[in-house]
């Protein structure tokens, strides 16, 4: 008995030398808001109870959890690419010259794009690293390498962070575009994070809902209101709240969902910052039995119809496995709800620069890939 004991009291001292190593002393998990911030968030209509609340009752699971758990486990759906998926690389060159129609945007991956509005850049929710884990060892990998390097990105106005969550907030990067001195635009509680990776203060812009702030070239940034929830794995800490965010400049107007579910909210967000010329709308890494808290592509349809935008660039696949879906089946399932439902798609490839408003359509890439590794095509 006294062996076992020793082994796995061995077994936990070494998870947790590695947990130490691999997470950067455990910085990884980010920090507690300052006074101040935490002053500001308590002030927060949003705040109830000790906590961030959604505006609707909002359930985070549904019934057929164990389903799901069981599906997680013997699921036999193409959760990933056999393939390397087709990125294009020479992203730096395209954006070198600025877009004609005055908006472009550029998807990065993930819920990562470079938003170019009006002479102003913003990236939203911004991750170059392999995972999306506070482990540099453990947790999703990536299907692709970004098609930008960090070192290649243009000059930015803004970063625009949606919560808190690891495939959103991912502090190597957060401190790589610190130090260029962008400015980040996050939602309230998110300073704490930033400031325990070294962003200095005067980077840092908190928001409350409705709020907005001016980035440059006559563009103003929207906290918007989001269904979704905070966590980094730090029990005892008040959770940040979520956001998502509208993009308004004098000639073009672009939402930006982060990870929501679907809400009431977003008519009102059409009604006050809309017309929007394109709506990004997170489509994958989600499930039926999560609840309240994701769209999905069924989801992604209606929001994109209560916010009353022209166009719909769906977001959140085809980088990380966080879910049990094909990693194909969200495009397919929003490509054909779209049709039958006469929303304009935009699906550019990763790395594809895309003008919106000079209707690029639908370009369905996903279905060049074969569903076994022998058949991939040649680099």
């Amino acid at each position: 008995m006294r062996i076992a004991l020793r082994v796995i009291g061995a077994l936990v001292a070494l998870l947790l030398v590695l947990m130490f190593v691999s997470t950067d002393r455990f910085r990884a998990f980010g920090g507690s808001p300052s006074e101040a911030a935490l002053a500001r968030m308590k002030a927060s209509p949003q705040f109830v109870g000790g906590q961030f609340v959604n505006a609707e009752p909002t359930e985070m699971m549904k019934q057929g959890q164990w389903e799901a758990m069981k599906q997680w486990v013997a699921g036999g759906e193409m959760r990933t690419p056999t393939c390397p998926l087709p990125i294009l690389t020479d992203a730096a060159t395209r954006l070198a010259t600025p877009p004609s129609s005055g908006l472009r945007i550029t998807w990065l991956g993930h819920s990562t794009t470079l938003i170019e509005i009006d002479g102003a850049r913003v990236l939203t929710d911004p991750n170059w690293s392999e995972r999306a884990s506070p482990s540099r060892w453990v947790g999703p990998k990536r299907f692709h390498p970004p098609p930008l390097a960090l070192a290649d990105l243009p000059h930015i106005d803004a970063v625009l962070v949606s919560h808190e969550h690891f495939d959103h907030l991912d502090m190597e990067t957060v401190r790589a575009l610190s130090a260029r001195g962008i400015p980040f635009h996050v939602p309230l509680g998110i300073s704490g994070h930033l400031e325990a990776w070294g962003v200095p203060s005067t980077q840092i812009f908190e928001h409350d809902w409705w709020q907005r702030r001016a980035t440059g070239s006559g563009v103003e940034v929207v906290s918007t209101p989001s269904r979704h929830f905070n966590g980094r794995g730090v029990p005892f800490r008040v959770g940040p709240l979520w956001t998502s965010w509208s993009i308004v400049g004098p000639e073009h107007r672009v939402f930006f969902s982060g990870d929501t579910g679907l809400m009431e909210a977003f008519r009102e967000i059409g009604q006050r910052e809309g017309p929007f010329d394109v709506a990004l709308l997170e489509i994958g890494q989600a499930h039926a039995s999560w609840g309240d808290i994701h769209l999905g592509p069924e989801g992604a349809i209606e929001a994109h119809e209560r916010l009353g935008a022209k166009r719909l660039f769906p977001i959140h696949w085809a980088t990380f496995q966080l879910a049990m879906h094909a990693w194909s089946e969200p495009p397919e399932t929003l490509t054909a709800l779209a049709a039958t439902r006469g929303v304009s798609l935009v699906t550019p490839r990763l790395g594809e620069p895309a003008e919106p408003t000079l209707d690029p359509g639908p370009t369905p890439w996903w279905r060049a890939l074969p569903p076994i590794a022998s058949s991939c095509p040649s680099p």
